[in-house]
Order: structure tokens, then C-alpha cells, then sequence
């Protein structure tokens, strides 16, 4: 199933779990900011299936609940 996903980056704490993970979805800010690379964090682009597990790994890892995941595109800013 198609998943989309960015990071709340109001909440991230930058403390590198996500990529610890899943370095092919997420990446980091100067300030050590995740955000989502497929899309450069807006929640318009499918995560390729094969990456879903690592999404999910990090999803359930990440201790400030920052990653954002739905089965439809977020809504545009």
C-alpha cells in the first residue's frame, strides 16, 4: 500500500534515530532537522514500497512521534 510521509519538524529533537533506520528516506537539516527526502518533506510523494519496513522502523522509533505517515498525500501548504 502507498505511504506518504514527512516530519513534523516543529517536534523533531534532531536526535538521529530516523537515519539510523531508513537513511534512504531521511535526511538532515544544518541544524540537525529531519526531514523526509522523497519530496523534500512535503508529503506529496509516495515512499517507495521497498523502503516501507525501514519507514515503519523508524516511525516506531522516533521518541518525539515526529514522523508523520498516511496512506494519501498531505495536504499542500
Amino acid at each position: 500500500m502507498t505511504k506518504y510521509s514527512m516530519v513534523d519538524q516543529e517536534n523533531c529533537i534532531a536526535c538521529g534515530a530516523c537515519n539510523s533506520v531508513a537513511e534512504e528516506i531521511f535526511g538532515y537539516h544544518q541544524d540537525g532537522i529531519a526531514f523526509v527526502k522523497f519530496g523534500d518533506n512535503n508529503g506529496q510523494v509516495p515512499i517507495p514500497e521497498e523502503l516501507e519496513d525501514d519507514l515503519e522502523e523508524a516511525y516506531e522509533g522516533c521518541p518525539s512521534e515526529a514522523i508523520l505517515i498516511q496512506d494519501v498525500p498531505f495536504p499542500s501548504a
